[in-house]
C-alpha cells in the first residue's frame, strides 16, 4: 500500500501541473490525499461508484475513476476540472497510481527478504530463487551497516538514511527492531574500508544534524556471497557491542578494528573471573583510586613512556616512579615491563566486559 504522504505528494504535483482537483479514497470510502478541503461528503457517492460495473464515471462534477491493483481494486481516484481533456488526464493519474503500486509492492517483498536474510529465515536454496526472482545479484560484494539511534524510530530517522542511498538501487535500508536501522550496501569497484568509513561518517552526520546525538554505527566485513549477509550483520551487531564496552569515544566502529576486545567479548563470565581472581586475587582493578586510575590510562596511552606521561600529568618523572613502584607492591605488576602492561590491559579490559555483562542482567 503506498503511503498516505506519498499519495498526497502525488496529488499535489498534478495539481501543480494541471491545475484540477484530486482526490483518492480507499475502498471504504475513506478519503487517503486530496487537494480540496471538503472532499469527506464524496464518500457515499466513491461507494455507490465502487458498486457499479463502471470503470468510470461523473457525478456532481467530479469524474469518478477505479485503480486496480492486478484485478483487485485498491483505489479510486475522483478528478474534477473543467478541461476538456479531463478523462484523458484521470486515465493517466490512474496509469500513474498503479505502476506506483507495482512499484511499492517490489519494494515491499525485497525489504523483506532482505530481513528474512539478515535474520537467517531463509533456507539456502529460497535465497538463490527469490534473489533470482527479484532481481537481485548473488554474487556482488556488500556490507551490513547498523545504524543505533537509542530511541524508537517515532523521528523519522529511518526516511532519512533511506534518503541517502535514494539513487542507489542496489541498496536496501530497513529495521528489524525499533532503535536499530539496517543499511545492506553493495560495493563498487575500488571501494574499501576507508569508503565505509566515509559512508557510516555520513549516515551519522545526518541524524546529528537531524537533532539525534546518541548514534552509533557499526559494520562488518564485505562478503562476496548473498547468502553471507547474515553473517556481516551478526558481525556488525557484535562491533555495535563491543564499541559500546571498549570504545567508548568512538561514534564508529568497524568489525575489522576490534582487535583484542573481539576476544573478550566472546569469553564466558566465569573464566573472567578465574582471570581476575588470579591476576589480583580478591582485588579488582577497578577498585583503584582515581589518581591511580588516571595515571595508568595516560601511561598506556604514552605507550609506558615515563618521561611523557610524567610531562601530560604535570608531576615529577619520581613521582610518577613512586607511583608505578606502589602499583607493583598492590599487584605485583610492574607496568614499565612490556608483559606485565599487557597483562593489565588486558586485565581492565575484561574488568569493563564484566560489568557490561552485570548490566545486561538487569
Amino acid at each position: 500500500m503506498i503511503s498516505n504522504q506519498i499519495l498526497q505528494s502525488t496529488l499535489n504535483g498534478i495539481k501543480d501541473i494541471s491545475k484540477v482537483d484530486l482526490c483518492v479514497t480507499d475502498t471504504d470510502g475513506k478519503v487517503l490525499a486530496s487537494t480540496v478541503s471538503d472532499s469527506d461528503k464524496y464518500s457515499s457517492q466513491a461507494l455507490n461508484f465502487i458498486e457499479s460495473q463502471a470503470d468510470s464515471q461523473i457525478v456532481s462534477g467530479w469524474e469518478f475513476f477505479k485503480v486496480f491493483d492486478e484485478n483487485q481494486l485498491e483505489y479510486i481516484l475522483m478528478i474534477k476540472g473543467s478541461t476538456a481533456d479531463l478523462n484523458v488526464l484521470g486515465r493517466m493519474v490512474v496509469f500513474q497510481l498503479q505502476n506506483m503500486i507495482v512499484a511499492y509492492k517490489e519494494r515491499f517483498d525485497k525489504d523483506n527478504f532482505v530481513k528474512n536474510l539478515l535474520l537467517d529465515n531463509l533456507l539456502l536454496v529460497d535465497i538463490y530463487n527469490r534473489a533470482k526472482k527479484l532481481h537481485i545479484e548473488a554474487e556482488n560484494p556488500r556490507v551490513v551497516f547498523i545504524v543505533e539511534t537509542n530511541r524508537e524510530k517515532e523521528g523519522g530517522e529511518l526516511d532519512v538514511i533511506r534518503s541517502l542511498f535514494v539513487t542507489r538501487r542496489d541498496d536496501y535500508v530497513t529495521a528489524v527492531d525499533e532503535n536499530n536501522i539496517i543499511v545492506v550496501r553493495e560495493l563498487s569497484e575500488g571501494e574499501d574500508i576507508k569508503t565505509l568509513f566515509k559512508v557510516a561518517e555520513s549516515m551519522l552526520g545526518v541524524l546529528k544534524t537531524e537533532g539525534n546525538r546518541d548514534v552509533h554505527v557499526a559494520f562488518g566485513n564485505v562478503v562476496t556471497d548473498i547468502k553471507d549477509v547474515s553473517a556481516s550483520y551478526k558481525e556488525a551487531k557484535m562491533a555495535l557491542d563491543v564499541g559500546k564496552i571498549f570504545f567508548e569515544e568512538k561514534d564508529i566502529v568497524a568489525y575489522a578494528q576490534l582487535g583484542i576486545g573481539r576476544l573478550i567479548y566472546q569469553l564466558p563470565l566465569p573464566l573472567c573471573k578465574i582471570f581476575i581472581k588470579e591476576i589480583f586475587g580478591q582485588k579488582s582493578p577497578d577498585e583503584f583510586d582515581d589518581e591511580t586510575l588516571v595515571t595508568i590510562n595516560k601511561f598506556f596511552e604514552n605507550s609506558l613512556n615515563v618521561s611523557e606521561t610524567s610531562r601530560q600529568l604535570y608531576i615529577h618523572r619520581n613521582t610518577l616512579v613512586y607511583r608505578l613502584d606502589k602499583l607493583e607492591k598492590s599487584t605485583g605488576l610492574d607496568l614499565r615491563v612490556f608483559e606485565d602492561a599487557i597483562t593489565f590491559k588486558i586485565a581492565l579490559m575484561v574488568v569493563k566486559y564484566m560489568k557490561y555483562l552485570e548490566e545486561m542482567e538487569f
